[in-house]
């Protein structure tokens, strides 16, 4: 079947992409694929494919972080090649822009066989770093948060955008946040201010933060009632005066009086403490993501 390809359009292909989304997965995550289209920079880095129709195949796109996120019809599997092709070519683009060298990164649940022999196919190679997928039902008894004196836990303000990129960028020694992805969450449709908590020192210096978000869209196409309290981070300066653990709880309080009926969340094999924080107010793993990487030539 004649197959063309084109770079996304904004706003026009949006529903396309979330109705693909739906189709293809079975829990799809609809609010962050609406925060990475709403930033300039990944529409230019987001590719789709389309039948004769004008119907959506496929569509591939490589995130901030260098993850090459895709995701395509049964019947048109033959795309991934392509698809790699393009997450390449975004890598190298970058590449010769930076002077720096970049991996393709990609991740998918350890239990989907079919996309993990895809990824192993096309040159991947698996890494050792999983993302954990935890989940705390909201029906059990919830501590009373608890933090050290001077500290209050608050929801952030839009004029503390940068502030926040800041704190985030401290916390993961990271400087992948930009403002534009955080102006990006703000804009989301379903976004509720009163659920995007930090914690205020007591010099007015943003300590923590945690983003917990409904997302009604997908509750209904998931026949669930979830609600998520992630990211959250401490910056290194306030780290182990539990800061993380009084978000959380502060979090699940908000979601179970909000209708939730579990709290959700991911982090990093690596990152022990988070773990630890979650598991002590009840959070529990439920699945893994695995990684993969993709050396990629920049003088191609």
């Amino acid at each position: 079947m004649p197959i063309t390809t084109r770079i996304y359009k904004a706003p026009d292909d949006l529903q396309a992409v979330l109705d693909l989304l739906q189709a293809v997965r079975d829990v799809p995550n609809i609010v962050d694929m609406q925060e990475l289209l709403d930033m300039p920079t990944m529409q230019a880095q987001t590719r789709l494919w389309e039948d004769a129709d004008g119907r959506l195949l496929g569509f591939a796109l490589v995130d901030p972080y260098h993850n090459l996120i895709f995701e395509v019809r049964p019947e048109a599997a033959a795309l991934v090649s392509d698809m790699v092709a393009w997450g390449e070519t975004c890598i190298r683009r970058e590449m010769a822009e930076t002077g720096e060298e970049f991996t393709l990164d990609a991740s998918c649940r350890a239990a989907d066989t079919t996309r993990i022999a895809w990824l192993e196919n096309h040159g991947f190679v698996q890494q050792e770093m999983r993302s954990l997928h935890l989940v705390r039902p909201l029906n059990e008894p919830i501590p009373e948060p608890r933090l050290p004196a001077g500290f209050v836990i608050r929801p952030t303000t839009e004029a503390e955008a940068e502030a926040h990129v800041a704190l985030h960028r401290a916390a993961f020694g990271s400087g992948f946040m930009t403002l534009e992805q955080r102006l990006a969450t703000l804009r989301l449709p379903e976004y509720d201010p009163t659920l995007d908590l930090v914690v205020v020192a007591p010099d007015g210096t943003l300590a923590a933060y945690c983003t917990c978000s409904i997302s009604a869209e997908e509750n209904a196409l998931n026949g669930r009632a979830d609600g998520y309290t992630d990211p959250v981070a401490t910056h290194p300066a306030y780290q182990r005066r539990g800061l993380a653990r009084a978000l959380l709880l502060t979090g699940m309080r908000l979601l179970r009086d909000r209708g939730m009926d579990f709290a959700v969340m991911g982090t990093s094999s690596e990152n022990v403490a988070m773990q630890k924080t979650a598991e002590s107010v009840g959070f529990r793993v439920v699945s893994e993501n695995v990684w993969f990487a993709k050396a990629v030539d920049g003088r191609r």
